[in-house]
């Protein structure tokens, strides 16, 4: 479509007979609209009349089909001859400048279509001009092992598009910005200085093409600088150079003038490799609010250098502004987006987009910014933008500064379209204004004129803790003690308000003794202070969580990041983001160390919204249990992939992971062991089939062994699990995975008394292998027959057993406090015991205690009146246990959790006080010890038992 019948709006010519007269002399069939807008564009701006006086005849043509023409000029870059590339450059940079401005100035291209086609011109023109400067030393053999067949990819050089054209977001009279590399691994070591120093050479010649001024023009400013320590490093350097100095010295700037980078020309794909291997750097395994500080101080500094205009009264004075880098302009809504992606794009791989207007969709999209600031900051950009290229087009100048004189704002009013010059100034001053409103509060909210709390008095005991401060880890750097000095007040009063101060300073104390570092823990304060209100909670009632929290400081993250008060996702959603988020790691390395941060955040989670009240026993013991499944049932492929790279896939069916114990029975802790063992089917195959093959005996011992240490090795991010193995069969002497008809033979023939019971809260839990799923079937199906052939009928011989059992226990293991919910007669392994027994004799399939009580007394094996009883000991002893696992790593002693502790504890299982819970305890212990008994004595006193039938015993669904 000719661009006539396009036109939206025309600027007005500043000076209308030159305008015409320019016209008359270089298009004088141009009439109607077109000529309108020709007059306005060559009469407002000397550049564009100069380019419209060289170009005049190839615009005239242009102009029937601008897309067509843009397209055959950029594509005529990469098909000219190299050695006539200087001229055709600067001929090609006319044109493209003279279309994209009249396309610009009359509405024809949107800002995105104009930014887009100056950067798609700049990448293949520094492509042509790369090419043109490689060629010859390819020719001449100064580029070690590599000939003109390397001229495609440039033998591993690649230029990476920094800034703006990064982000296809070139300003109508910008510079480029690159970082100039190349690939060391093509090249011997011995070869490799020469290597440099050609490429040295390729980039100062590549510089020169685009760069130097001619009578014909210029192509592109080129700037260097971005790259690694400017001062000393050459303009191209080894990718391996610039990732170690990134590693050990990257600034925050640096991470953020990364957001952008793109391959733009030479090798695009050793590019992209490089830029993968950066992600680290660039994108922070966690959230980083102290990179607001640091963006901030870079607006300050940048100010400062410039000298930029401010008027006296702090506001906006619009004589000589800077729209890039004063207040309310462009790089304060780029510095907004960027920090906020730097912030969180390493959780949310979502956010790293290279657009300005792009990240700030994004970015109201997941919830950073509200949507309708974005919405804003969105539109003054694009208005910002195209003032920018404005005041750039008037004389093809590299300046981003409004004018100093009202001629110059009548000028710049009419390449605008406006006649009016007061109502452009008052649009200006309105945007910049409404943009430094919306971006200033986030970089130094301390000038939104609310003013910190003065804090509490300061008694002498709570001054003696705060003495101690400044020798912790936390707040050994100066940064540290500014970002905490100004939180130090509002904690300190928070403290204050807490049921027990002293208590809560004291664990707070420990909280921050623990910290190894603090920056970017009280940046995350500064930036969100609810946290504190949090971390206040914790102190004033969980030391043990304190204690958890100063060690893993991340799992904050999750409280700003996602939706963590929302109820419980379930296995199936947990399952399905934790494999996404193990897909996207890089190695299994990376796979291990996301899994024990993915764990940890989940597992605070569910700490948290315990201690809050949001979730009582039994469903914190679920949620524990559903983490810990999830874990298992990505982790057990995973690191049966890992096995097979060396061995070949797991010979046979596979193997599954059965949990057992508190695992099997969906009780598990906060501070909970995992008791699994592993049965495979290597299903009479002789050897895996791999590099190194190997018996299946082998193989699955070394799959369970490389299981173990994935879950229990400590890593950057600690462990996940520790696992305890001794309920396979044999034990400690049985080997750490089982076969089949191994397991099925001793199950049947050789287990005690003792692992039968066990078997009873067995449970599939994870599954790796071909076909592992009729695995698991079989072995639920084995597992139900076998209690079904093992128990009915062999009430008197279990339940001597178990009382010989149980007398050990107590022997062994007697309850040391009044507060014990686990060990001791009438406790909880008592009980659990007695559960276990009733469905091994009653040949009961159901894993869970209290469907076990039902089952047994469904059988007739004890009456619903003590199955009642032993429930409701049960529930208040799982409700005691629950609330001391996440209090304390020992018995739960009330002196030691703390005023904030016993509450808590009293909270869950509605006591009055500690003495009336210890009382309760107590009594129950009596009496469920007395159930336990008589159940045991009767069971062994028995001549014949019913025989149940497991139909009337299925497990309840959480």
């Amino acid at each position: 479509m000719t661009m006539d019948t396009r036109i939206t709006r025309a600027p007005l010519p500043y000076d209308p007979a030159r305008g015409a007269e320019a016209v008359a002399r270089h298009m004088p069939d141009a009439s109607g609209a077109l000529r309108e807008a020709l007059v306005g564009m060559a009469g407002s701006s000397p550049y564009l009349e100069g380019l419209l006086a060289r170009e005049a005849t190839w615009l005239a043509s242009a102009l029937e089909d601008p897309e067509g023409a843009r397209a055959a000029l950029i594509a005529g870059l990469a098909a000219g001859p190299l050695d006539e590339v200087k001229l055709a450059l600067r001929v090609a940079k006319r044109r493209i400048a003279l279309l994209i401005g009249f396309a610009d100035l009359t509405g024809v291209w949107s800002l995105e279509e104009v930014t887009g086609s100056l950067t798609q011109f700049a990448d293949q023109a520094l492509g042509a001009a790369l090419r043109s400067a490689l060629l010859p030393e390819l020719r001449r053999g100064r580029v070690p092992g590599q000939d003109e067949d390397a001229l495609p990819e440039a033998a591993g050089l690649v230029m990476l598009a920094m800034g703006k054209m990064g982000a296809h977001e070139l300003n109508y009279s910008s510079d480029i910005d690159l970082i100039c590399l190349f690939d060391e691994t093509r090249f011997d070591p011995p070869d490799y200085a020469e290597a440099r120093a050609a490429f040295v050479r390729v980039t100062r010649k590549t510089v020169a093409l685009m760069a130097d001024h001619t009578g014909d023009g210029y192509v592109f400013r080129t700037d260097l600088r971005l790259r690694p320590d400017p001062s000393v490093t050459p303009v191209c350097i080894a990718m391996e150079a610039a990732e170690r100095y990134y590693e050990s010295l990257g600034r925050t700037w640096e991470r953020a003038a990364h957001i952008k980078a793109r391959p733009s020309a030479g090798d695009l794909a050793a590019g992209a490799r490089y830029l993968d291997h950066l992600t680290p750097f660039i994108w922070r395994k966690h959230l980083d609010f102290a990179a607001i500080e640091d963006a901030h101080d870079m607006r300050m500094r940048i100010r400062a250098h410039k000298g930029l205009f401010v008027a006296r009264d702090g506001g906006i004075a619009l004589e000589g502004h800077d729209m890039k880098l004063g207040r309310g302009g462009i790089r304060d809504i780029e510095f907004f987006t960027q920090t906020r992606q730097i912030i969180s794009g390493g959780r949310d791989p979502d956010l790293r987009v290279r657009g300005t207007v792009e990240g700030l969709a994004v970015l109201a999209t997941k919830g950073w910014v509200r949507p309708e600031d974005a919405e804003v900051l969105s539109a003054h950009y694009r208005d910002h933008r195209e003032v920018e290229h404005r005041v750039q087009m008037v004389l093809d100048s590299q300046t981003h500064a409004l004018p100093k004189d009202a001629d110059g704002f009548r000028r710049l009013a009419c390449l605008m379209g406006e006649g009016d010059t007061a109502v452009l100034r008052r649009h200006l001053t309105e945007r910049l204004e409404e943009v430094a409103a919306l971006t200033e509060p986030f970089f130094a909210p301390e000038r939104s004129g609310a003013r910190a709390p003065a804090g509490p008095e300061i008694a002498p005991g709570m001054q003696d803790v705060l003495d101690r401060w400044p020798s912790y880890p936390a707040l050994r750097s100066p940064r540290a003690v500014e970002i905490f000095n100004r939180l130090r007040p509002e904690i300190l009063s928070r403290l204050d308000a807490a049921a027990r101060p002293d208590e809560a300073l004291g664990n707070f104390d420990k909280f921050l003794k623990g910290l190894p570092a603090g920056v970017q823990v009280f940046s995350l304060f500064e930036a969100n202070p609810s946290l504190i209100d949090l971390i206040v909670d914790i102190c004033a009632t969980a030391p043990l969580l304190s204690g958890y929290l100063a060690a893993n400081s991340s799992v904050l993250d999750a409280v700003i990041a996602g939706p963590f008060f929302d109820e419980w996702p379930g296995r199936a959603a947990l399952r399905a983001d934790l494999a996404w988020r193990l897909h996207r790691a890089r190695d299994y390395e990376s796979q291990l160390d996301t899994a024990r941060r993915w764990q940890k955040e989940w597992h605070f989670r569910i700490g948290v919204h315990h201690l809050r009240g949001l979730i009582q026993e039994p469903v914190v013991a679920h949620q524990y249990t559903d983490l810990s499944e999830v874990i298992l049932a990505c982790l057990w492929p995973l690191v049966a992939e890992e096995i097979a790279r060396r061995h070949g896939p797991p010979p046979g069916r596979g193997a599954v992971l059965v949990g057992m114990g508190s695992l099997g029975a969906r009780t598990l802790t906060a501070q909970s062991d995992l008791d699994v063992i592993v049965v495979y089917d290597g299903q009479g195959q002789e050897m895996s089939e791999g590099p190194r093959p190997l018996a299946p005996g082998p193989y699955y011992a070394k799959l369970t062994k490389a299981m173990i240490t994935a879950l229990s090795a400590p890593m950057s991010e600690g462990r996940l699990y520790e696992i305890d193995m001794r309920l396979r069969p044999s034990g400690r002497q049985g080997p750490v995975a089982t076969s089949w008809k191994a397991f099925q033979s001793y199950q049947d023939r050789d287990a005690w008394t003792w692992e039968h019971l066990a078997l009873t809260r067995a449970r599939v839990v994870a599954e790796a292998g071909e076909h592992p799923d009729t695995l698991a079937a079989d072995f639920e199906v084995f597992r139900c027959a076998l209690l079904q052939r093992k128990g009915p009928g062999r009430g008197r011989e279990i339940a001597q057993d178990v009382k010989d059992m149980r007398a050990r226990l107590d022997a062994a293991t007697p309850a040391e406090s009044a507060y014990e919910a686990k060990l001791g007669p009438g406790r909880l392994q008592d009980i659990e015991l007695l559960a276990q027994t009733v469905a091994l004799v009653s040949g009961s399939p159901g894993a869970e205690t209290g469907a076990q009580l039902r089952a047994g007394a469904a059988a007739g094996l004890l009456t619903e009146d003590e199955a009642g009883c032993l429930t409701a000991q049960v529930t208040r002893l799982r409700q005691v246990q629950q609330a001391t696992r996440l209090l304390s790593d020992k018995a739960l002693d009330p002196e030691v959790v703390g005023a904030g502790g016993r509450d808590f504890v009293l909270r869950q299982t509605e006591d009055p006080d500690m003495p009336a819970l210890a009382a309760a305890m107590a009594d129950g212990a009596a009496e469920s010890a007395e159930v336990v008994a008589t159940v045991l004595d009767r069971l062994a006193g028995a001549a014949s038992l019913p025989k149940h039938t497991p139909e009337t015993a299925e497990e309840p669904k959480p």
